[in-house]
């Protein structure tokens, strides 16, 4: 719940970052996903949308996804959340940002989104990775920088994650075996490519329509990677359109092969949903690695 010193501390961020005195009305619980306590700020301001998480266990997450929103937003290519506030109250660390609105899509909302999507994967840096670790739900994200892709998605997605596995007994020693020999067959299978802003959770639980109509997307694990990551990803559990991926193709084409390669670029993903949730995508994962 938010308790009296959070209310202070919210109203404080909120007078310095509008500029104008804040008084809390009320917080009402909203649905936010599985990972964290989601509430509706009401001020005489207007609302706003909090996070909660257990600071102890995730001392920087929201630190990250701050960061995150704002490269994003930085990149001006989809709508995000303006990050307004993080910190800590209490043993819980909070994120407060703007309340986005449900809208009414337009007509060419699918196509929009494809097209800011490959606006954004144009934005590039020298190296894959980020300037500091980040998370992916609450499973921690290592973003040492690499100038090969398939060297960085081996030794700081894959592998991680298989032997995070293995310690807890959800795969056995032949997985990992499995996933290494994949690890050295990474240079053959994916070709140069720039590294491209990536959301990093593209999913359809992670976007909705905005008030303009348009794509917002929420919840990132932002870091520069291979843009067939986030593409892949929207497959993964369904929600998007087929004019989304035709209309990427015409902004963006993909490299020969990319049908080839979704199973391996959902390979993180799985990783990190059997590592969340449980073992329901262990076979999921098993198939991957026998293609290989």
């Amino acid at each position: 719940m938010i308790d009296e010193i959070l209310q202070k501390q919210l109203s404080a961020a909120l007078s310095e970052q509008l500029k104008v005195k804040i008084h809390i009305n009320d917080a009402k619980s909203v649905h936010g996903g599985d990972i964290n306590q989601t509430f509706r700020i009401g001020t005489n301001e207007g609302y706003f949308f909090l996070k909660l998480n257990d600071a102890r266990r995730y001392p920087d997450m929201f630190a990250a996804e701050y960061a995150g929103l704002e490269a994003l937003h930085a990149a001006r290519a989809l709508t995000v959340p303006q990050p307004l506030a993080y910190g800590q109250s209490n043993g819980q660390s909070y994120l407060l940002m703007e309340l986005m609105v449900k809208g009414n899509a337009v007509q060419d909302f699918w196509e929009h989104f494809a097209q800011s999507l490959a606006q954004q994967h144009r934005k590039t840096q020298p190296h894959y990775g980020y300037p500091a670790p980040n998370y992916i739900g609450t499973v921690r994200q290592y973003n040492t920088p690499y100038s090969s892709w398939p060297v960085f998605y081996a030794f700081n997605r894959l592998m991680p994650l298989i032997r995070m596995a293995y310690d807890q007994r959800i795969i056995e020693q032949g997985m990992v075996q499995q996933a290494e020999r994949l690890c050295r067959q990474l240079p053959q299978l994916f070709p140069a490519e720039a590294p491209a802003l990536l959301h990093g959770d593209l999913w359809s639980g992670n976007f909705m329509v905005g008030p303009d109509g348009r794509a917002c997307v929420f919840d990132p694990a932002v870091y520069y990677g291979h843009r067939e990551m986030d593409l892949a990803m929207t497959r993964l559990f369904g929600g998007f359109d087929t004019r989304f991926y035709y209309a990427y193709q015409a902004a963006w084409p993909l490299s020969p092969g990319w049908q080839q390669r979704i199973g391996v670029c959902q390979l993180y993903p799985l990783l990190v949903h059997m590592l969340l949730f449980g073992g329901n995508y262990y076979n999921s994962i098993r198939e991957v690695l026998q293609a290989y």
